[in-house]
């Protein structure tokens, strides 16, 4: 049995392309397992940003925090909780400003934690990161408005939202990714609608072809 994490970061509840990609994983893998769903849904709650008192408690053995201190890594407590507990990891996300939303971003400094997701190596400067969640699966299921930010095409310097997700998780040892993306919103209305059904069939796919 396979737990699954599934955390949707649009700001929009309504007509989300992002939460439609979600919506599709988690339907179709109902049809096919009968595991442990968790959601988290970071545009509909508050995701504290890191302070003074986070930095100081993170970086301190835990015996020798102050009760200030241990309150404040509370919720990254809570995160990284269901991190190390899930094997999937859903992560659906709109690209806006041509990166993740500010919710997501702030979940992501709660969880990249020394110790805890990521240990340092400093044996090894050009690579000093030694992830500590190993073994998982992640699916990016992400929407644009526009077309052309994967590697070699027009846009893909303006791409802040994948590549930085990816580099995340990476991070924190995770290097089973998939990504899926709805693009070209604002644009061709045909291609986006392909872009639409390719998306979703691309995810059963995935489902049926990784994860049985």
């Amino acid at each position: 049995m396979k737990k699954v994490l599934i955390l949707n970061s649009s700001a929009r509840k309504h007509n989300s392309k992002s939460r439609k990609l979600t919506e599709v994983f988690t339907e179709h893998w109902k049809n096919i397992h009968n595991d442990l769903i968790n959601y988290r849904d970071l545009g509909e709650s508050h995701v504290p940003h890191i302070n003074e008192n986070w930095i100081a408690a993170a970086f301190k053995p835990e015996a020798l925090r102050s009760l200030q201190e241990i309150e404040a890594l509370k919720t990254s407590d809570e995160y990284i909780t269901e991190l190390r507990e899930a094997d999937v990891i859903v992560i659906g996300a709109p690209m806006y400003n041509w990166s993740i939303p500010s919710t997501l971003k702030a979940y992501i400094d709660q969880v990249l934690r020394v110790n805890e997701t990521w240990k340092l190596n400093p044996e090894n400067m050009q690579n000093p990161y030694i992830g500590l969640l190993q073994n998982k699966t992640v699916f990016l299921l992400l929407s644009r408005g526009a077309q052309g930010y994967e590697k070699g095409e027009y846009n893909e310097h303006m791409n802040f939202q994948s590549n930085y997700l990816k580099t995340v998780f990476n991070i924190i040892g995770i290097t089973n990714i998939h990504t899926v993306t709805i693009n070209g919103e604002s644009f061709d209305p045909e291609k986006y609608q392909q872009s639409i059904h390719d998306s979703h069939q691309m995810i059963k796919t995935l489902i049926e072809k990784e994860l049985n």
